[in-house]
């Protein structure tokens, strides 16, 4: 054991049996499924869609190697195309796709990579979209139809894509739009549309709005010409009944009538601030200024004079006596 050759053999062998060990040994992930290929030729599929069993494998050094596929969900997001549908109107469509690989060892001998894969099922997936939406109007893209059409669409591209070994899982049209210039007059068109029919619903507000005032203003004339003469029914009531009530006291009573009218003429003719009266003093006017009782006294006249108001306190009365 001494001798350096020997050492020297044994640590090559060993060196040579870590290399082989280590060439013959590789893992599949939980997400990963894998071919095994000898010479070129495929040996073995390992933890297939449909199978668990990840872990360590083993494999002849040097003539065997091992292609590793995800088996997880891939993305495929579809660049926007212009479409015509069965009513001639162009729209443009952005639509993405889901899918796995189903079957590796199909994938490997059809397109052998994922870049090639999305090359293909973009390809499929174009051409279903417009086979199938061509034959479709835009109403029932847009609103009615849309989910049924994605069904049909995502059937048709996976019978075609069962011979890559993939399987389609979702596909869906995320954006269904005008062209630009298209969508332009669109929005051109029906703000014209809304003007119009702002304009014409602001023509029947302000029709209605008219009719409603000429309606209140008609009301209102009715209204007060039926309390006006409601009001000169009542005043006139109201003066037949006054009438009616002096009449009757006046029969009753003679000397307070007199007395009572004599106490309204001098609330009437003394109300003011600088009012003169110029009168005879033995007139009936002051005859209760001069007898509580409103005995005329000797020589008076027997129709009461009537004073006259004046700011400078002058009247052509004959006999002249002032009161404040």
């Amino acid at each position: 054991m001494n001798n350096p050759a020997i050492r020297t053999g044994l640590i090559l062998v060993a060196a040579v049996v870590a290399i082989g060990l280590y060439a013959s040994v590789f893992t599949v992930g939980q997400m990963q499924q894998a071919l095994v290929l000898q010479l070129g030729r495929v040996r073995d599929v390992l933890n297939p869609v449909g199978q668990n069993k990840p872990g360590l494998y083993f494999k002849v050094p040097f003539t065997d190697s091992v292609v590793l596929f995800d088996k997880r969900v891939l993305d495929l997001d579809l660049p926007v195309q212009p479409l015509l549908t069965a009513d001639r109107q162009n729209l443009e469509v952005d639509a993405f796709a889901r899918y796995r690989i189903v079957d590796p060892l199909k994938f490997y001998q059809s397109v052998g990579t994922i870049a090639l894969a999305n090359q293909r099922l973009a390809s499929f997936t174009n051409s279903a979209l417009r086979n199938v939406l061509a034959r479709t109007s835009r109403d029932a893209i847009v609103r009615t139809e849309r989910s049924e059409l994605m069904n049909t669409i995502q059937e048709d591209v996976n019978r075609q894509a069962k011979g890559l070994g993939i399987e389609i899982v979702d596909l869906r049209m995320t954006r269904v739009d005008l062209p630009s210039k298209n969508s332009q007059a669109v929005y051109d068109r029906m703000t014209s549309e809304r003007k119009k029919e702002a304009t014409d619903i602001r023509a029947n507000g302000d029709q209605a709005a008219t009719l409603i005032r000429a309606r209140a203003d008609r009301d209102v004339v009715v209204i007060l010409a039926e309390a006006n003469q409601k009001q000169e029914e009542l005043r006139g009531q109201g003066d037949a009944d006054k009438n009616r009530i002096l009449a009757e006291a006046f029969g009753q009573d003679a000397d307070f009538f007199a007395f009572y009218r004599s106490m309204q003429a001098y609330e009437q003719a003394l109300k003011g601030q600088d009012t003169r009266l110029v009168v005879s003093p033995n007139s009936d006017f002051f005859r209760y200024f001069n007898d509580p009782q409103g005995r005329r006294p000797q020589g008076a006249r027997n129709s009461a004079a009537g004073p006259s108001a004046s700011g400078g306190g002058t009247s052509s009365d004959a006999t002249t006596g002032a009161a404040r």
